[in-house]
């Protein structure tokens, strides 16, 4: 299989380009600057590089030159959108195979390929696949299979070097982001680059816990010890032993089991219930919220010394609003997901919808942009997500633009929670959307202001 280098600064054209040579029987790498490819092209073998003309660290004929003087069997193909008969030729007397402009089709493209890899190594068979359509290669695209994408973006570039930063210590560590920002995808990222990667990473979901029994879902029982404890039973901690656990939402964990957690945490050790003997748990804990926990510790409804444990290192993962130019990158990852779990092949979006995407506010960041992508590839019967396909709120979010409340005070708090009960019609769910908060910490708001609504 022939091994290409892609070398472009326009994310969504260089992983659509990625999907369609993959496609075609091709193995594909990306670089989205000069520096990096050359990195590549250290470390790799490629038998052709598509690069473009202007990129933010250099230009493709110095890197024409560049490969050309030190990997002298590597085909270099030119692709720009500035498509000036000079540089083509400056381009062609420096050793470029081809230069081709964008837009370009996808015909066009593997001509160009085969064309390169035959004279490159005359004997060797190229696959050419027919295109299904002509439909030009322009902003459209895909994504990688990796469970972590580090995206490009500044906020994203500051997220990256702290997981690798805290990844190789034993600190705990303490994840804060808004609901659906990804916290369980950087715990497990944080794991990966940890002496514990070859360990379990077990997560738990303390929302989720009822609190009687939150001492057995993490410490464990014996047979007998309760009613309905017909068995053994491992508790989280004893299964994480040696790795990592991840308390999700830890902030709703009952002040009760806040204590039986600082104690494990202080002794690392269990007694499962019932149980005589205690275990030895060597973990690594990383915790992750979308409360202000330090409010929760002021109100005495979190311990300051559990709060203190938990946070020896505290990661915040940004919104989708403030990685704005990763919004593509997260797209072309969830179809990438979506083709493989509806088993379809979709190729990327249409224009009109990428814009409609970066013109969303995205309120449910990545969670909600995952569900949105994995609708849409299901309903799409071409090669590319039209905006027919996209729900309504989406396609219509700027004539909508609902009203929305935030706390910018305490003392405002109970006043805006009200007032957001009485426009939903005492509905929680459309209320915690319009407030910007979880379903789960309304209610706890509610409960904390003693507002009995049904």
């Amino acid at each position: 299989m022939s091994k290409i280098l892609i070398i472009e600064d326009d994310v969504t054209f260089c992983k659509m380009l990625e999907r369609f040579l993959e496609k075609n029987d091709f193995q594909v790498d990306v670089s989205y600057s000069a520096s990096d490819a050359n990195a590549k092209l250290k470390n790799d073998q490629f038998d052709l590089v598509f690069t473009d003309l202007r990129l933010p660290d250099s230009d493709g004929i110095k890197i024409l030159s560049h490969i050309k003087d030190e990997y002298p069997t590597t085909q270099v193909i030119l692709m720009t959108s500035y498509a000036e008969v000079h540089t083509a030729v400056k381009a062609m007397k420096e050793g470029a195979f081809d230069y081709i402009s964008k837009p370009f089709n996808p015909s066009e493209v593997l001509s160009v390929i085969n064309n390169a890899l035959k004279a490159k190594n005359p004997e060797k068979v190229v696959v050419q696949k027919d295109p299904k359509s002509a439909k030009p290669l322009t902003k459209v695209n895909v994504a990688s299979n990796n469970s972590f994408v580090s995206g490009i973006s500044s906020a994203s570039k500051k997220l990256n070097e702290y997981i690798k930063l805290v990844g190789p210590t034993n600190m705990s560590v303490l994840i804060i982001g808004d609901s659906g920002t990804g916290k369980e995808v950087v715990a497990k990222s944080i794991h990966e680059h940890s002496s514990r990667k070859d360990f379990n990473f077990i997560a738990v979901d303390c929302g989720a816990i009822p609190k009687e029994i939150a001492a057995s879902e993490f410490f464990g029982h014996v047979k007998g010890s309760f009613t309905g404890a017909i068995d053994n039973k491992k508790g989280h901690f004893e299964a994480a032993n040696g790795g990592t656990i991840f308390l999700d939402e830890v902030g709703n964990l009952s002040y009760e089991n806040q204590i039986q957690l600082l104690r494990a945490l202080q002794e690392r050790k269990i007694k499962p219930i019932g149980s005589n003997k205690e275990i030895d748990v060597d973990i690594r804990l990383i915790a992750a919220t979308n409360e202000d926990l330090q409010a929760a510790v002021q109100k005495g409804d979190f311990r300051e010394d559990l709060y203190h444990r938990l946070n020896e290192f505290s990661i915040q993962v940004p919104s989708l609003a403030e990685r704005i130019e990763d919004l593509m990158i997260f797209a072309d990852y969830f179809l990438e997901r979506a083709n493989e779990q509806l088993n379809k092949e979709v190729i990327g979006f249409s224009d009109e919808v990428i814009k409609i995407f970066q013109k969303y506010p995205w309120p449910g960041n990545l969670r909600e942009m995952q569900n949105v992508i994995k609708r849409s590839a299901l309903l799409t019967m071409g090669d590319f997500i039209q905006k027919e396909v996209l729900p309504y709120e989406i396609v219509n979010a700027e004539h909508l633009k609902p009203k929305t409340h935030t706390f910018s005070t305490k003392e405002n708090e109970k006043e805006l929670i009200l007032s957001a009960l009485k426009e939903t019609g005492n509905n929680k769910t459309k209320a915690a959307q319009l407030l910007n908060i979880t379903r789960k910490t309304l209610y706890n708001k509610l409960k904390d202001y003693n507002l009995e609504i049904d």
